[in-house]
């Protein structure tokens, strides 16, 4: 019998190529903004822009751990957990840089997108891995609902910050 993890290949694979490239993406656009508006101060920047490229590289890294070729459940269980508790410990300091910056004041789908929803995938994570080797098949799809719902806000999150410069959330450079 194969491994359970050998039907998800393609899906990682997937899920993990749009997370680099959407992180490379990100990268550049925020180069290029830099360079038309002013830049925001890092408290903002650390509580609404840092956490996009966050959740960018967990969904790239829970795909390279899905596709590895483990003998066992058990490394993948660590590192499974250990992605969703440091998810949930990041997404507390989250929690106080978005109350600490004063340069935008979250509305409560800010709230949402980089703290709840976030916090609530990477619990479903960090749970579905106690459940790996009772429930493999439920935990499996456990662990890939969270990596595409931390992509997917990422994606979200991205779009809103982007939008946000844009649109009038940063002043022109030469203001």
């Amino acid at each position: 019998m194969g491994s359970p993890l050998a039907a998800w290949q393609n899906y990682y694979v997937i899920v993990g190529s749009a997370a680099a490239a959407l992180i490379g993406i990100q990268f550049v656009v925020i180069t290029l903004i830099a360079y038309i508006r002013r830049p925001a101060p890092a408290e903002t920047v650390s509580a609404f822009g840092t956490p996009t490229v966050v959740h960018l590289a967990v969904a790239l890294l829970i795909s390279a751990v899905m596709s590895a070729p483990w003998s066992s459940l058990m490394p993948i269980t660590v590192a499974v957990a250990t992605c969703g508790l440091g998810g949930l410990a990041y997404g507390a300091t989250v929690i106080v840089r978005a109350r600490r910056q004063t340069d935008y004041q979250p509305v409560w789908e800010d709230w949402a997108w980089y703290l709840i929803l976030p916090f609530t995938a990477y619990a479903a994570l960090a749970v579905s891995a106690v459940f790996l080797s009772t429930n493999t098949e439920l935990a499996l799809f456990v662990i890939a609902g969270s990596a595409l719902g931390v992509l997917l806000i990422a994606i979200h999150n991205a779009w809103d910050t982007i939008t946000h410069i844009v649109v009038g959330g940063g002043q022109d450079r030469t203001e």
